[in-house]
């Protein structure tokens, strides 16, 4: 289920920050903008088109409010329109309705209610996305550690989907994902942060730099200094409008979990968990399984991929499964020769060698997480071991001894 996206209104800074914390707090809403005032409100539920918008009415002075409500909902008609008050007078809450509002929160909030306008606001959501407006499929390539293939294999991820797909390079400090395909990028998000306040589908046009006809790129800041100017608010902003132009984006991450990243990872549909099947690796991916856990993330959305998987490999799957307490969707095989030879000549994989076992699996990912293939069960675990087949001496470190050790 994706997130409800809101805008608020409110002159108390106080109550904009509990209200603020309350949506937040929920794991169900994502809040877009704060506004500072009626006209910057009305810009922003044009552009943004949240699922909902709330403003913050007083009983003695709400005239303006009414007068921008009835705004909102000529300009927006998808957007519910909630207000919020400390005096539930019931001439004030007629009076909103009248204007258009859908809802009225007490203020404080009182939970139960609270909970209820969401469950409310997701129902009108869900409906006016059956019949209008189209919400694309974000996913979030990570790993916990440097050094496992994450660009390599977002990209190439992103090569494989077959439908209008963006590759958005997070990487803010050192993002070079544009050049595993072969572009040099003019603009990049930097551009989108700076242009936000008048984004629309031109602009956004220009600013992304196109590879194919289904794949354009949106590239990490091109100078270091630039990813200072970029906040979490502007990735969750800049997110919500871009999904609703293409049927996938897909998040080429950084190894931290700083604000940005997890804004990011709080947006996706699925997290593609990129590890390689040596100590580091595994300990790095159990680290972010428990972050992810921190962060309150259904597991049904974390998938865990091996990267660089090679028949010298002398680790059972199991106990790592195990270990992890997750299952493994996928086993990207190694081969250096021709991963090394498609990113030097900024050519993905998936399409100069179509029939590569690299390409193959990454296809096989790039459906299940396209929702047009079965979750796999131990049938690829066993498809893979026959083609690698196993060797009879063990490798130099047991890794299923350690395993035990570290467990």
């Amino acid at each position: 289920m994706q997130p409800l996206t809101f805008i608020t209104l409110s002159k108390n800074g106080e109550s904009s920050e509990k209200l603020r914390d309350a949506l937040v707090g929920s794991g169900r809403a994502h809040v877009l903008s704060d506004c500072g005032s009626p006209d910057q409100m009305l810009a922003d539920v044009v552009r943004l088109r949240p699922s909902a918008a709330i403003i913050t009415v007083a009983a003695d002075n709400s005239e303006k409010e009414f007068a921008l409500i009835k705004q909102l909902v000529a300009a927006s008609p998808d957007t519910a329109i909630i207000t919020a008050a400390h005096d539930p007078a019931p001439a004030l809450i007629l009076s909103s309705m009248r204007s258009g509002a859908r809802e009225f929160l007490q203020l404080p909030i009182i939970a139960d209610e609270f909970h209820a306008v969401l469950d409310r606001i997701a129902e009108l959501s869900a409906a006016g996305k059956n019949t209008s407006q189209k919400s694309g499929r974000v996913i979030a390539v990570f790993s916990g550690k440097g050094g496992t293939g994450v660009s390599f294999f977002g990209t190439n991820l992103a090569a494989a989907m077959g439908v209008p797909t963006l590759l958005i390079d997070l990487d803010l400090q050192a993002g070079d994902a544009a050049s595993f395909l072969g572009l040099d990028t003019k603009y990049s998000l930097a551009d989108f942060v700076n242009n936000r306040a008048r984004l629309d589908d031109s602009l956004m046009t220009s600013l992304v730099t196109p590879h194919s006809a289904n794949l354009a790129v949106l590239a990490a800041p091109l100078e270091a200094h630039e990813a200072e100017d970029i906040k979490p608010q502007d990735v969750s902003e800049i997110l919500h409008l871009l999904r609703q132009r293409y049927e996938r984006i897909v998040l080429d991450l950084p190894h931290t979990f700083d604000p940005v990243t997890v804004a990011a990872l709080d947006l996706a549909d699925d997290i593609l968990l990129v590890l390689t099947l040596d100590i580091p690796g595994i300990r790095s991916t159990r680290r972010a399984l428990k972050v992810f856990d921190r962060l309150d993330y259904p597991r049904r959305k974390v998938h865990v991929v091996v990267n660089r998987w090679t028949k010298s490999i002398d680790v059972e799957l199991k106990k790592v499964e195990t270990h992890l307490g997750e299952q493994l969707i996928g086993f990207v095989p190694n081969d250096y020769n021709k991963v090394m030879n498609s990113i030097n000549l900024g050519q993905p994989l998936v399409q100069a060698d179509p029939a590569s076992k690299v390409t193959i699996e990454i296809k096989r990912i790039a459906a299940l997480v396209s929702g047009s293939s079965q979750p796999p069960s131990s049938q690829p675990r066993k498809r893979l071991l026959g083609v690698f087949g196993r060797q009879n001496t063990p490798s130099p470190v047991d890794l299923s001894t350690i395993l035990e050790d570290m467990a």
